[in-house]
């Protein structure tokens, strides 16, 4: 059998090297794009990505009028990857060396590394790029709750995956007309409160391209900080497309390893896939589940999702054993949550 990865990957990556190159040949230097990691005290999970912009002076004009458009959608889709770049990680005076992989992702772990529990900062460079930091959750080894969140349509209204409402909303409006879903950031602080130094882990099928402004909405809305594992849209070593549900169900396998002491609450919505997932999730590995949390979408929110106004037979299913709460906001799954959870 062949270890070759699928045409498209090979097409994709073919194409990239010569992006890549024409614009090396015009000046375009190498920028560093950190997003938030995690760890725990055996080893760091350090995540970015290497993209190249261009080498010019920016007027104070200049900069406002890009900032502005910059919070359209569709700027966030239209970058430039490092492909195979050499990548240099300093934590403390440990310094690790990496290569970003063929979309120009980093996606590094660091062992050893002296750092305490808590929120802290890694130096990721690479060529002659300016030094860029990372934040990182170091999660102390004796917290055993931690809090895994969809994000479309669980603490943000996409109304995904209607392809020209998604295109709308993501490519078009400004982002600050994205609404939140009511609740949430309050239920999220309230579940803190009660273990605090646990770490929240938001889980998305969406593309990795989009995760300064989920940063940028997660901090205006009053959301937790936390690590957020996204996707790279497009073609795989395997296939054509990735599979949504099964990078959220690797993900939350990896979480087990990367937190063996950890049960988590899964929170999601009943509009397409979660609630599978999640019980599926919890049937394999039912004691690193804490509980399920459901957000109800709204019948206008049903239609939009999948074309009925009811929810899928599928996402009806629950994981036995498991306690299960639903609800149509956060302040609904917190009253619910405290029957099930109660204050540590």
């Amino acid at each position: 059998m062949s270890t070759r990865p699928f045409i498209a990957a090979r097409v994709e990556e073919f194409i990239d090297r010569r992006i890549e190159g024409f614009l090396r040949a015009l000046g375009w230097r190498e920028k560093v794009i950190c997003h938030t990691g995690y760890g725990t005290g055996e080893s760091i999970r350090v995540l970015g990505r290497v993209v190249l912009v261009p080498k010019r002076a920016r007027s104070g004009i200049g900069k406002a009028t890009e900032d502005l458009i910059k919070r359209r959608g569709f700027r966030n889709f239209f970058s430039a990857a490092c492909v195979r770049a050499a990548v240099t990680i300093t934590v403390g005076g440990q310094v690790s060396h990496a290569t970003t992989d063929r979309g120009g992702y980093i996606d590094v772990r660091v062992r050893n590394h002296g750092l305490q529990p808590g929120w802290r900062t890694v130096e990721v460079r690479s060529g002659a790029s300016k030094t860029a930091f990372a934040d990182v959750h170091v999660i102390a080894d004796d917290i055993d709750f931690g809090l895994v969140s969809d994000i479309d349509d669980t603490i943000i209204s996409t109304m995904l995956p209607r392809p020209m409402i998604a295109a709308w909303n993501s490519f078009i409006r400004d982002e600050s007309a994205r609404q939140s879903v009511p609740g949430m950031a309050r239920m999220y602080a309230a579940l803190l409160a009660d273990h605090p130094g646990s770490p929240v882990i938001y889980i998305s099928t969406g593309a990795w391209n989009t995760h300064g402004f989920l940063s940028r909405f997660l901090k205006r809305h009053g959301s937790p900080a936390g690590a957020m594992l996204l996707t790279d849209w497009g073609p795989t070593n395997t296939g054509w497309f990735r599979s949504g549900m099964a990078h959220k169900a690797e993900t939350l396998l990896q979480l087990t390893r990367d937190f063996p002491n950890i049960s988590w609450l899964l929170v999601g919505d009943d509009g397409q896939h979660d609630p599978v997932i999640y019980a599926d999730f919890a049937h394999v590995a039912p004691d690193r589940v804490r509980a399920i949390a459901i957000r109800q979408l709204t019948p206008t929110e049903q239609v939009l999702a999948h074309g009925t106004t009811t929810v899928l037979p599928e996402e009806q299913e629950a994981a036995a054993d498991i306690p299960w709460v639903a609800a149509p906001d956060g302040r609904g799954l917190l009253s619910g949550l405290r029957g099930l959870l109660g204050p540590k």
